[in-house]
């Protein structure tokens, strides 16, 4: 019964956010970094409150690439105001499916997730929560987002899934940031390279992530067992 109320309430704000973002012409800004830039713009001198919950929205309720409207926030805050505004926003949003996820039980969180997506993902994610999570937060053609929701479902605990998140999805609102003030610029043909890099990076963490993580918890103590023998002498 109480799973079943916070499902119904969290609905109505949905519904409510949603008709307040359409009412304020948010949806027509989307198509466009300039329009966006001037939708943010038009709620001075309470703008950087504005794209914060914008940032927040689009990881908890719309469906907008964040790392595209953190290039609005480059443009509107520069580099580093862009870029806080962004990760703080980020984080928060994440932490809000992590929690709702768990506070809704596994069967409507799955749902709400998508039965494509957590066909695809929740058994990695549950064989291999760090890999896994660790990658898909880094680079942005993975569903970031959803991908919070089904942590939600796995045995991770909140403070690791934490850590894990602002060591890795920060990255993407970094760079986006960075293009947006036009703090720098990368050509094609290093991004191309760094892409491909990640990717098979990514592929042989999870073939080989059991391996390497075997191997590391072997090599740490074998050190521990030297120092207690050398303690010991």
């Amino acid at each position: 019964m109480k799973q079943k109320r916070i499902w119904i309430i969290l609905l109505l704000v949905v519904l409510a956010v949603l008709i307040l973002l359409w009412r304020t012409g948010f949806f027509a800004a989307i198509g466009s970094l300039e329009a966006m830039k001037a939708y943010v713009e038009a709620f001075a001198p309470y703008s950087h409150i504005a794209f914060f919950l914008i940032q927040y929205l689009s990881v908890v309720l719309a469906p907008i690439p964040s790392n595209i409207t953190a290039l609005a926030g480059g443009m509107l805050f520069g580099f580093w105001g862009g870029f806080l505004l962004s990760a703080l926003a980020i984080i928060a949003g994440s932490m809000t499916l992590f929690a709702l996820s768990r506070k809704l039980g596994a069967q409507r969180a799955a749902k709400w997730a998508g039965e494509k997506v957590s066909s695809r993902y929740l058994d990695l994610l549950r064989r291999k929560q760090d890999v896994v999570l660790f990658f898909i937060f880094l680079f942005p053609f993975f569903p970031d987002d959803v991908i919070c929701i089904l942590a939600g479902l796995t045995t991770i605990r909140t403070r690791r899934f934490f850590i894990l998140m602002v060591l890795s999805r920060p990255w993407g609102m970094l760079i986006s940031s960075a293009l947006g003030s036009q703090a720098f610029s990368l050509p094609w043909y290093v991004l191309v390279p760094l892409i491909i890099g990640g990717i098979i990076l990514f592929l042989a963490a999870l073939r080989y992530g059991d391996r390497w993580e075997e191997l590391w918890i072997a090599k740490w103590n074998e050190k521990i067992s030297k120092r207690k023998s050398k303690h010991h002498r």
